[in-house]
């Protein structure tokens, strides 16, 4: 076997540094100095998959130390090349699964490596995902839980309660979550916007936003008066949150931003090319850029709230044959070699799967329905800290 072959390949890789790294030490005994030095140690560590380091933490108090400190956890994630694809469904209870990004090959639908539950008498909504957290929303009518969980490490933390306006009124939701690089803090978004009873706006939409590390919500600017969220959901970039909204005023589909940091909005056009009077469309992230999908062609903003920037990654061959099909696509992930993970609601079945698509063949796979679908990396970071 060429050398290059051996080092690449993960099993191998795992299971020889584990054995080597615990070669001079014994469960069964006090631990003795390593044979590597510390420093070297925590190196190699830090290239190991999360489930084999929850593993080696039991080896020693000192690995077990270095493993859950956060400056580690923060390293390890750098370094991190593993992404996961989580799937839920809805049932008495929550359950969550998580595979291998490339279990989407073969079969997504069996052998998870993660499987996590909780009891939930009401539906489960997915806010989005960071550093391998996913934040979670259960409405139960007057008010809200939202929770972050990561799954690799079975750690969740419950955020405070949101009371709903209590009115007789409708209440749409819009909701984000995201992370601010310069107060180094997760943040949760959610906005209500309040009908009347023949279904009109009476108010925008009024934004709470939660701090990972305090006790309370806080409200901040109101959304943008006359924009009409497309998507509910917003997409994380770059320190900002992003909804596709209709624009009253302007009579055109736009972004609206709200930067985490000085918590405030501004506008961000679409590409001129586009054709925003297709009735397919979707505003995602791909390659840590905005994603827009309208009808079968897949855009991608290179640099964030440039217009200029938009590009055109190219059209796919399957979303243009069976456009009329599905109500909405959404890319998750483009691999190298150019075979596409995509996330389909289909009109006809009113459900959610995995398609992957093979660009060079033109052919096509399907998952099993699932309520939600999600590609984030596999890491150590722990919602509680």
């Amino acid at each position: 076997m060429d050398q290059r072959d051996a080092v690449s390949s993960p099993s191998l890789t795992d299971e020889t540094l584990a054995k080597a790294l615990t070669s001079s030490l014994s469960l069964h005994a006090p631990p003795q100095l390593p044979t590597l030095p510390l420093d070297l140690i925590s190196e190699i560590l830090t290239r190991l998959p999360v489930k084999l380091l929850l593993q080696l933490r039991s080896v020693c108090k000192s690995w077990n130390s270095l493993i859950s400190d956060s400056k580690f956890a923060m390293k390890h994630l750098r370094l991190s090349n593993t992404h996961l694809v989580h799937t839920s469904i809805n049932s008495s209870n929550y359950v969550l699964k998580s595979y291998p990004l490339d279990s989407v090959f073969d079969d997504v639908t069996t052998n998870p490596i993660v499987q996590v539950e909780f009891p939930s008498d009401v539906s489960v909504y997915h806010v989005g995902s960071f550093n391998g957290i996913l934040c979670l929303l259960s409405d139960f009518g007057d008010y809200m839980i939202l929770r972050l969980w990561n799954p690799s490490i079975r750690k969740f933390k419950e955020l405070p309660s949101l009371q709903k306006q209590q009115n007789h009124f409708r209440q749409d939701l819009i909701y984000g979550f995201g992370y601010d690089v310069i107060t180094n803090a997760y943040n949760v978004v959610v906005g209500l916007r309040v009908r009347d009873t023949s279904a009109k706006f009476v108010d925008n939409h009024e934004v709470k936003v939660h701090t990972l590390g305090t006790n309370s919500w806080k409200t901040i600017q109101k959304f943008p008066f006359g924009c009409v969220p497309l998507q509910l959901l917003g997409k994380f970039v770059s320190g900002t949150i992003n909804w596709l909204v209709y624009n009253e005023y302007h009579k055109e589909i736009q972004i609206v931003s709200l930067d985490l940091g000085n918590e405030s909005y501004k506008e961000v056009l679409l590409p001129k090319e586009v054709d925003v009077s297709t009735l397919r469309w979707h505003l995602g992230v791909l390659r840590d850029c905005l994603c827009l999908v309208f009808g079968h062609d897949v855009w991608i903003m290179k640099e964030h709230g440039n217009k200029d920037s938009w590009t055109k990654l190219y059209s796919v061959s399957y979303m243009r044959d069976h456009l009329s099909s599905y109500a909405t696509i959404e890319v998750l992930h483009i691999f190298e070699d150019g075979r596409v993970l995509l996330d389909s609601i289909s009109t006809e079945e009113c459900t959610k799967k995995l398609v992957f698509y093979n660009s060079r063949n033109g052919t096509t796979k399907f998952s099993e329905p699932k309520i939600m679908h999600d590609v984030c990396v596999e890491s150590l970071i722990s919602p509680c800290s």
